[in-house]
């Protein structure tokens, strides 16, 4: 019985190391005797105990994160960049058989990767057209591991950390930017209003009662604000011309008594 018992055990130990489950996102690849022997399907699959070896290998689309990279750019600036990668595995066998491990390659040559591409960049253009950068990385990374049996689905650079004196550079640089833009708005608003005043005067020369319908409006928009003091408008240059014609008037008038009395006592001597 005892024996019996133990040769039980020993099969169904024996049974349990021939079976093995892929699962759906895997695909089994089956070396007997240390040779490729074939892919296996997702299910419940059978080997030889002691001459075969099924090594699974996952389908599903892995993210990698590129650790921060030191680099200098084109345009010699210090710059901190890291990005993440998407790839998958899509010949299970090759994946297997032409590199040992294919995370820790795809890490590595994703470093010295970003590094040559972002390198060959100016720092305007590495923040202005990160996506021609993603797409380089990603096109020489998928040659490179095409052999590999991977595909790079996708790049992104993730973060760029710039020094502080850069930062405070391009800040300078934005805040003249914009006040260059204010100026020309404001330029051009006063280019636009002053047309819009000599249109204007223009209007009130060849209609004067316009320009006193215009007074009366200004009044009436004083007296919304219940001033005590009222400023009346008045054309400058015509109250200055009345002015002068007034000066003129009394001049002329105070000068006239005067040279009559002195005609009449010029008369009165003669006499």
């Amino acid at each position: 019985m005892i024996i019996a018992g133990v040769i039980v055990v020993a099969l169904l130990l024996l049974l349990l190391s021939c079976v093995r489950i892929v699962t759906q996102y895997e695909k089994g690849v089956l070396f007997r005797l240390g040779r490729l022997k074939a892919v296996r399907e997702p299910g419940l699959r059978l080997i030889i105990p002691f001459a075969d070896v099924l090594r699974k290998v996952s389908l599903r689309v892995v993210t990698r994160p590129i650790q921060s990279q030191g680099i200098i750019t084109k345009d010699n600036v210090s710059v901190d960049i890291s990005a993440v990668a998407y790839y998958q595995v899509v010949d299970a066998a090759k994946s297997v058989l032409a590199i040992e491990n294919v995370a820790a390659a795809i890490d590595q040559i994703a470093q010295t990767t970003l590094r040559g591409v972002v390198g060959r960049h100016t720092l305007d253009e590495a923040l202005a057209e990160t996506e021609v950068i993603n797409a380089n990385l990603r096109e020489i990374l998928d040659q490179t591991t095409t052999d590999w049996g991977v595909l790079v689905t996708l790049v992104q650079l993730k973060d760029i950390q710039l020094p502080d004196t850069m930062k405070r550079a391009m800040a300078r640089q934005a805040e003249a930017e914009r006040e260059k833009r204010a100026k020309i708005i404001a330029a051009e608003g006063e280019a636009l209003a002053a047309a819009s005043l000599g249109a204007a005067s223009d209007t009130m020369m060849a209609h004067p009662l316009a320009l006193q319908l215009r007074n009366l409006q200004t009044l009436v928009e004083i007296g919304v604000d219940k001033n005590s003091t009222v400023v009346f408008p008045a054309p400058l240059m015509s109250t200055i011309g009345e002015l002068g014609t007034f000066l003129n008037r009394e001049a002329a008038s105070a000068s006239r008594p005067a040279a009559d009395s002195l005609n009449g006592l010029t008369s009165t001597i003669n006499h």
